[in-house]
């Protein structure tokens, strides 16, 4: 975890690559990090929201709805049909109960801690020989270029991001999903 006022930078990982690594690590018996990758990636909420969700607030659920710790703001999430799937399928797998947290530790009995998530996370990059920078930013980054990449790389779904992820400006969106960065070097490469 970054000292507070730290910049930290987190890749994201493409859509197929990150469907790709849940099925992987759901067939490799990683069944809570399949959940955790897939569901933030599909939600967009960060780690320290994500991590604290239980069971009865996501299954056989259209939404729900979070107050942010970072923001205080209440914020409605529609779950993906997509990821209701795969809740329910891992929901079976773990053999949870419905008011269970959903990312438990080993003792039953708290959330994973951040630094745990950000430790598993590299090393399941490196056993999957995944390259790049990640941390748990990685998800919510993926979400946004999801969105972005879905919506024809459209102003409109940079200024949805921006509202979406309580930033203040697209302009900081940009930053934050590293737009600005492909724009310049699509330009070399126009050439």
């Amino acid at each position: 975890m970054a000292l507070k006022g730290q910049k930290t930078t987190s890749d994201f990982l493409e859509w197929e690559k990150m469907q790709s690594l849940v099925l992987k690590l759901e067939r490799d018996g990683e069944l809570k990090f399949a959940l955790l990758i897939a569901t933030g990636s599909y939600i967009g909420l960060r780690i320290s929201d994500l991590l604290q969700l239980r069971w009865n607030q996501v299954l056989d659920q259209d939404y729900f709805t979070i107050t942010e710790k970072k923001t205080k703001k209440t914020r409605k999430v529609t779950i993906n049909p997509e990821l209701k799937t795969i809740l329910n399928r891992l929901f079976i797998q773990l053999g949870a109960k419905e008011n269970d947290l959903m990312f438990v530790n080993r003792f039953g009995d708290k959330p994973f801690s951040i630094q745990y998530v950000n430790s598993k996370l590299k090393d399941i990059f490196s056993t999957y020989k995944i390259k790049g920078q990640y941390s748990s930013h990685f998800m919510r980054k993926t979400l946004g270029r999801r969105i972005w990449e879905v919506n024809k790389y459209s102003d409109q779904a940079l200024l949805l991001l921006s509202q979406l992820f309580n930033h203040a400006s697209v302009s900081t969106t940009k930053i934050y999903l590293g737009i600005r960065e492909t724009e310049i070097s699509n330009l070399y490469l126009s050439v």
